[in-house]
């Protein structure tokens, strides 16, 4: 995820197609509220385009017409885990070339372009996943149903629906005794008011090796992959800690992943316990300390445990692989704000990590400082990796798509994987 510095700024509701306006019946609940921001941007052409391109229009219509079929909240709870559950497989399945099946049934062929009905849209493309649940949870939240729904309620169903369709209820291991087990985190695409039509590779990653096998010198290992919101508030609620926390102590070894730099990939050596306010994708901004449970026995930093020298020295692809060690510092007994490139001095405030200040930095701090909490940071290598920008063809300014595009995203995943299989080679040894 692009970095934010103090000192520079980030580098680098007409409804689906074929939607109907969700039903509004008397209701002794509350009054359903308004789309959120994010939400908004269904309106606009180009996420039309993308859900049209990729077959995935079909997922938000047919889930508003069961959701106005359901009679209770039990049934639309159900319901939720469901769709929710299948949207996520749904993505995983066409990433990875399988025949897939939408969240109502219908089956549908995963082709090279798309998932059927005439699709073209590349297949390892993450948006489709990012777009189709923000038209579930448009129609969670704006649904008004005859027999009440409680803001408590509402605010459970769109939970469970977040959860679900983001692979965090996904998380499956072998036994003890058969493959090690690596966990890897993706990202939503952020900066969408810059450019709607962007993707996150770091996303399309996690789509692409969910529950996949990679091969070590030391035997195999299985990727397990969840995907999260480019959301403060979220962050502040826990949603890192909640999913991370029981697959933690079975790992061998994870790493989050989060869009960077152009041109590089950069394994992040330090984070930090600042947010620098960057406007998210409901467009909030947040600045301060990281908040945390127990905030007493909060470090302002915490450190990479993955084994960035070996990875570094690796050939892993088209892009180079830095051990990045720069952070921004208030030095202890000092006054403003101190750039060192080779990480932070004893006793000083963080102000941002090796990763920045923006929500992939604080995934990184998060993930570790659990991490340490759950007494692993000898036994558990994990830490952060930043993926160059994912970026389009020379002269694209309008279209959703493009060779290059398609080309770029397909080298980061491949990388990244690399960069995962020589992680664990290089602790597996150990």
């Amino acid at each position: 995820m692009t970095r934010i510095r103090l000192r520079l700024g980030v580098l680098g509701l007409a409804l689906l197609t074929g939607l109907s306006t969700p039903t509004t019946v008397a209701s002794a609940g509350p009054a359903a509220p308004a789309p959120t921001v994010e939400e908004q941007r269904l309106d606009r052409a180009v996420p039309q385009e993308i859900l049209r391109r990729s077959g995935f229009d079909d997922v938000a219509p047919a889930f508003g017409r069961s959701l106005e079929r359901a009679d209770s909240y039990a049934q639309a709870r159900r319901l939720v885990e469901r769709e929710g559950s299948a949207l996520w497989r749904r993505a995983v399945d066409r990433a990875q070339g399988r025949g897939t099946k939408g969240p109502q049934g219908r089956g549908a062929a995963a082709r090279e372009g798309g998932d059927g009905r005439g699709a073209d849209l590349s297949p390892d493309d993450d948006r489709p996943l990012y777009w189709a649940r923000l038209g579930l949870t448009r129609q969670v939240r704006t649904w008004q149903p005859a027999f009440g729904l409680t803001d408590a309620q509402r605010a459970g169903l769109l939970d469970r629906l977040e959860r679900t369709s983001r692979g965090q209820t996904d998380i499956r291991y072998p036994g003890e005794g058969h493959l090690r087990r690596i966990l890897l985190t993706g990202f939503d695409p952020f900066t969408l008011d810059r450019d709607i039509r962007i993707s996150n590779p770091s996303g399309a990653t996690a789509l692409a090796l969910d529950g996949t096998v990679v091969e070590t010198a030391e035997g195999p290992a299985r990727i397990e992959t969840a995907v999260f919101p480019v959301r403060w508030e979220d962050f502040a609620q826990g949603t890192v800690e909640r999913t991370l926390r029981p697959y933690l102590p079975r790992a061998d070894l994870f790493t989050t992943v989060s869009q960077g730099r152009a041109g590089r990939f950069d394994i992040e050596r330090t984070n930090g316990a600042w947010r620098g306010g960057f406007p998210d994708n409901d467009d909030v901004s947040r600045t301060g300390t990281v908040p945390v449970t127990d905030p007493a026995s909060q470090p302002q930093w915490t450190s990479t445990t993955l084994p960035y020298a070996d990875v570094v020295a690796a050939d892993t692809g088209r892009f180079p692989v830095y051990d990045h060690t720069e952070v921004t510092e208030i030095p202890a007994g000092g006054t403003g704000p101190v750039v060192r490139p080779d990480g932070p001095t004893p006793g000083s405030t963080a102000r941002a990590g090796a990763g920045g200040d923006y929500l992939s930095n604080e995934i990184a701090y998060r993930a570790t400082l659990l991490r340490d909490r759950l007494g692993l940071h000898e036994s558990l290598p994990g830490g952060h990796v930043h993926t160059p920008v994912l970026q389009f063809g020379a002269g694209n300014s309008t279209e959703v798509t493009d060779p290059d595009f398609v080309r770029n995203r397909l080298d980061i995943i491949a990388q990244v994987r690399a960069i995962v299989t020589v992680a664990a080679e290089a602790t597996f040894r150990r």
